[in-house]
């Protein structure tokens, strides 16, 4: 049952209690309890921060050898953070950008690169890699989901075309699970805060046939009231509501032959996503034909125009319902110099969504649905040396295959005449208007990949690195209307169809391609490594599958069906450094990035423009400086620092849509060369830290803690278009930890999410008509909360 406003206070009230006694548990209001001995000296067998292992390269080996730009964020570090989605995450990791209206609306990007913000298009593949336990991810939407009980994420950035392969123009996430143990243990955990945020993580491993069969199961369900009022319907919306569960089996039959079988089924249900006032944007067309004017004419006004009050108003049907579910086997055999991998997997992933798509309480869009199917398969082999040669290799074959259907359904109201067409016409004239659409789309990839590293001498090693994609695409789109005023008058006629036209396509694409890389990395001096490379990646031509923009008479405008293949070329220059013992390691990456055809995913700025459409901008151009600091300098003392300035524009694209501020002239395209590119912030960084000593608390000894971590975005635009209204203003954000880890194995800690209260936006969009309203999500604000959690 969802609570009002009112009762969103009484349970913030309700959990005061608890969180004071929990903080008589911290240790700076439990001082007359907690004991801390003075600190000693750092041990010689203490551990050392650059002893990460990764498998970026498809083999373990220290983060600091491989000549990557990389960073790593283990599972530890995610829970002692509280951080159980990728949204979180980009508050550690500055290069890694998330934009989402809603799960299927969903970018990511890395180094700026990825997929541009818009409305969601099934012909549009991610240019960020989501690899989960090897397994390839496709759609963007399962970044949205919460973690399952994590060893590490590692977040390579750049084209990581040769061994990832599918789709790595950007970068990979590269995720992996904790893996089943023959030692018995487990872990609970429930975290609660004042935004009635209720969470549960349990997960629990051990033997099941001797010493050859393990398991592990893990759960987390995530629960939290909405975070906007709607004061129409009374009640809160843009909540969370979400379960996962994952599973593994771990055969071992012999000391050769490892067997590891994954399976997982998450669900949300979300009352989600609308949107608020944010601001309201000036066009070129007609005084009559801007949101003053039309809001005034209909005796409208919004709940409020300041976004941070978080009201809003719409009357229609909400919803962000997803599911997905799959499973995988993958079985390692190690032959004596080589280990052969086999990698099998499927999923699946339902979106069943609802949008009031015109966010006002006027009855305009009421219905925006695009409801989706999306199964996947897809099969890698994958033959490696093992042991230590002059010539390090791994080889692989790699089979995909991924279908998605969405039969959508768009409906218009009895203000969207009004609101969408010239004056005067008649209101009837779209009222119940409906647009159908049918698409499905069908992508079929094979691959054939190799990689060496030459260890030429001791400190200096070549490493080049070739794949060849050979991806097919068919897709069809269709797109019927009925409804609305019986007219035969032709002019209502051509205004109604300049809004929703019926039209059927299809398309084919056969790509095939080259990429790869070249590194080479030299260890100046021990724990001193430098490295040059230069990277290739390809993305196959995409076909559109949200309908084609379309003329007054019915003529394609500004796209077309199919949109050419993207490649990126991309130089770094790396330093890595560890000293003092490996307690300090600084990490320095320059790189230079072009992309030719890049694809942009933009939104048809024609009257009542509502469905994004793919396009291709001829020159993308990024150039930036990353600098990775973690510190360990004695026992009681951990912290890290990320900084990375990004500098990337439109190099070319003079058929780009026309920003707001340019709605209403004869053009139907703007050259947008020049212009920076949208979803980057220029500056970003993170910075934070813990303190943890010896100390005892209730008679019982462990470890004391307190610590803080600290985020900052520069100034971005979320708009393909690059409107000056569409802008998000630099925010910073900083979080609050302490509390205690007793070595019984259970922990009690405190927090402070958004602890200054920073109010700022996720996002901001254009609302559907180009009225120029803006519209836009914003930031959680402050929250307080505690987490116990206990293991075995």
């Amino acid at each position: 049952m969802r609570r009002s406003p009112n009762s969103r206070d009484r349970s913030r009230r309700a959990y005061l209690p608890a969180l004071g006694l929990l903080a008589s548990l911290s240790p700076v209001a439990a001082q007359a309890q907690v004991q801390v001995p003075p600190a000693t000296p750092p041990q010689p067998s203490f551990a050392q921060l650059g002893d990460v292992v990764v498998t970026a390269r498809r083999r373990e080996e220290r983060a600091q050898d491989v000549p990557i730009a990389l960073t790593v964020i283990g599972g530890e570090q995610l829970d002692k953070t509280n951080t159980y989605n990728v949204g979180q995450l980009t508050q550690q990791a500055p290069s890694v950008q998330l934009l989402s209206t809603n799960p299927r609306n969903t970018a990511i990007t890395i180094r700026g690169l990825g997929a541009s913000y818009g409305l969601a298009n099934d012909g549009l593949e991610q240019g960020v890699g989501i690899y989960v336990d090897q397994v390839y991810y496709a759609r963007p939407a399962t970044a949205t989901l919460d973690f399952v009980d994590l060893q590490q994420i590692e977040i390579l950035r750049g084209p990581q075309g040769t061994l990832f392969g599918k789709n790595t123009t950007a970068g990979a996430l590269n995720i992996t699970t904790r893996d089943a143990s023959f030692t018995p243990g487990g872990v609970a955990e429930i975290t609660l805060d004042s935004l009635n945020l209720i969470q549960a993580k349990g997960s629990v491993t051990g033997p099941l046939v001797g010493d050859t069969l393990a398991g592990r199961l893990s759960v987390v369900s995530t629960r939290r009231d909405g975070t906007l009022d709607n004061v129409r319907l009374g009640r809160d919306q843009n909540d969370q509501h979400s379960v996962a569960v994952r599973g593994q089996l771990l055969w071992r039959p012999s000391e050769a032959l490892t067997v590891r079988a994954y399976g997982d089924w998450n669900r949300q249900l979300l009352e989600c996503c609308t949107q608020v006032f944010v601001r309201v944007g000036t066009t070129l067309k007609p005084a009559a034909s801007q949101y003053p004017a039309l809001a005034a004419g209909r005796g409208y006004a919004p709940p409020s125009t300041n976004p941070y009050d978080r009201r809003v108003d719409i009357d229609g049907d909400i919803q962000a319902d997803q599911w997905q579910a799959g499973g995988s086997l993958i079985v390692d055999y190690d032959f004596v110099g080589a280990v052969l991998t086999s990698i099998s997997a499927y999923r699946e992933w339902d979106w069943e969504p609802a949008n009031d798509r015109d966010y006002t309480g006027l009855d305009i869009l009421p219905k925006s649905n695009n409801p989706s199917h999306q199964d996947q398969t897809s099969q890698e082999f994958r033959l490696s040396s093992t042991g230590e040669r002059t010539i390090d290799w791994v080889a692989g074959l790699y089979y995909f295959n991924q279908t998605v259907s969405t039969d959508g359904v768009t409906q218009y109201g009895r203000d969207a005449s009004y609101w969408l067409l010239p004056a005067g016409t008649p209101d009837a004239l779209l009222d119940g208007y409906t647009a159908v659409n049918v698409s499905s789309i069908e992508t079929t990839s094979y691959a054939a990949f190799g990689q060496l590293t030459w260890n030429v001498t001791d400190r200096l090693r070549i490493t080049p690195g070739l794949r060849y994609t050979q991806e097919e695409k068919s897709g069809s789109y269709a797109l019927s209307v009925s409804g609305g005023l019986v007219t035969t008058d032709p002019t209502l006629i051509s205004r109604r169809l300049g809004i929703a036209r019926p039209q059927t396509y299809a398309a084919e694409i056969s790509d095939g391609s080259v990429s790869g890389q070249l590194a080479v990395s030299y260890e100046l001096v021990p724990d001193v490594l430098t490295y040059v490379s230069y990277a290739q990646g390809f993305k196959s031509g995409g076909i559109n599958m949200s309908g084609l923009p379309t003329t007054a008479a019915g003529l394609p405008a500004l796209a077309s069906a199919e949109v050419r293949p993207e490649e990126v070329k991309t130089w770094e220059l790396g330093l890595k450094t560890q000293a003092f013992g490996r307690r300090l390691t600084a990490n320095l990456a320059a790189y230079a990035t072009d992309i030719a055809d890049f694809q942009a995913n933009v939104v048809d700025a024609g009257p009542g423009a509502l469905r994004g459409y793919l396009a291709n901008v001829e020159k993308v151009e990024i150039r930036g400086v990353e600098l990775d600091l973690n510190a360990r300098p004695n026992q009681a003392v951990d912290v890290y620092a990320n900084v990375s300035w990004t500098d990337g524009e439109y190099a070319s694209f003079t058929n780009g849509p026309c920003p707001l501020e340019r709605i209403g002239t004869s053009t139907a395209a703007c050259d947008l060369s020049g212009q920076d590119l949208p979803g980057v912030s220029p500056w970003a960084f993170s910075v934070g830290g813990e303190l943890h000593r010896p100390g005892q608390v209730l008679g019982q000894a462990g470890e004391v803690f307190a610590g803080a971590d600290a985020s900052y975005r520069s100034t971005y635009n979320s708009d393909a278009a690059v409107s000056r209204f569409t802008e998000i203003e630099g925010y910073g954000l900083l979080s609050l930890r302490a509390g205690f880890r007793s070595d019984a194995g259970w922990e009690a800690s405190v927090f402070v999410k958004n602890a200054l209260d920073e109010e700022y936006l996720r996002f901001v969009t254009v609302q559907t008509g180009n009225s120029g309203l803006v519209i836009g999500d914003p930031g959680d604000e402050r929250s307080i909360g505690f987490t116990l959690r206990a293991s075995y």
